[in-house]
């Protein structure tokens, strides 16, 4: 018998009048309060406006729920959504995709940007830092409902998840990705506070999207498929689409390192 790590963790926390509080949605709703905490530190350190940390959570609250789910549902079971509508919004059930998340993510910071006055830039290289540790509470989310693990492994960290009925150990990829979402949250927050909590625009959104999703490209390698059109893949659709964000960071940290951000300039 392999050496290996017996996880029977139960993922519901606690219930109130029957209805089920799991560990999953306790992560994702500290994962705002911090986004909040963390942004205003933000506000009071630049000595600017302490209204954003309000919207923000309002626009970031919606925006990563609806797209997570609408990610899921069109990226991975398109023709299963599009036939039954009325499942998408079956969020309990499960179903949420980061890559759809991000796609939303990117859309209300714009609005955001724009409601007060800020660059695109401004928004995106503050909130890639809440973003990473976010990754790191809904990846130990992950975690804790058993989902989204690797393929059998011989290493001595390997995970039994009991509660899918495995009897062997599997690469606990939930840990792998939340290590590396916390470093990068380290590192990113290191550089905003030796740049005087006033980057260069781009340079931390860019280089966000080149580690967030580089690893994530290597460590789906070693992940189980999510639907079974993946099987017979090349590369998984978790993989997939990744690429697209690391070459937008690629062009991104390029431009701001020469200073030729085109995209949505600041009105003076």
């Amino acid at each position: 018998m392999f050496n290996s790590i017996i996880w029977d963790f139960d993922p519901v926390a606690f219930s109130v009048g029957g209805f089920e509080i799991r560990w999953y949605g306790l992560m994702f709703a500290a994962s705002f309060a911090f986004t909040f905490w963390l942004c205003m530190w933000m506000m009071k350190k630049e000595k600017s406006d302490l209204t954003i940390p309000d919207t923000l959570l309002y626009y970031l609250a919606i925006a990563t729920i609806i797209g997570a789910r609408l990610g899921h549902c069109f990226f991975y079971d398109p023709a299963y959504y599009l036939a039954n509508p009325i499942e998408i919004l079956k969020i309990r059930d499960g179903g949420l995709a980061s890559h759809g998340a991000a796609i939303g993510i990117l859309i209300a910071l714009y609005l955001v940007a724009k409601k007060h006055k800020k660059t695109f830039w401004y928004m995106t290289d503050r909130v890639v830092i809440f973003v990473a540790i976010t990754g790191v509470l809904v990846r130990l989310g992950n975690l804790f409902n058993s989902e989204i693990y690797g393929y059998t492994t011989t290493l001595p960290w390997g995970f039994i998840f009991v509660q899918n009925g495995e009897v062997f150990p599997k690469h606990p990829t939930q840990l792998y990705e939340a290590l590396c979402y916390l470093l990068i949250f380290a590192g990113l927050l290191w550089y905003y506070v030796k740049q005087h909590y006033k980057p260069k625009e781009g340079i931390l959104f860019g280089s966000f999207l080149i580690l967030l999703f580089g690893g994530r490209f290597i460590i789906e390698s070693i992940k189980e498929v999510q639907v079974g059109f993946e099987e017979n893949m090349w590369l998984n659709m978790g993989q997939i689409l990744s690429i697209p964000f690391i070459l937008a960071g690629v062009v991104i940290l390029w431009l701001a390192i020469k200073h030729q951000l085109p995209i949505f300039p600041k009105k003076k």
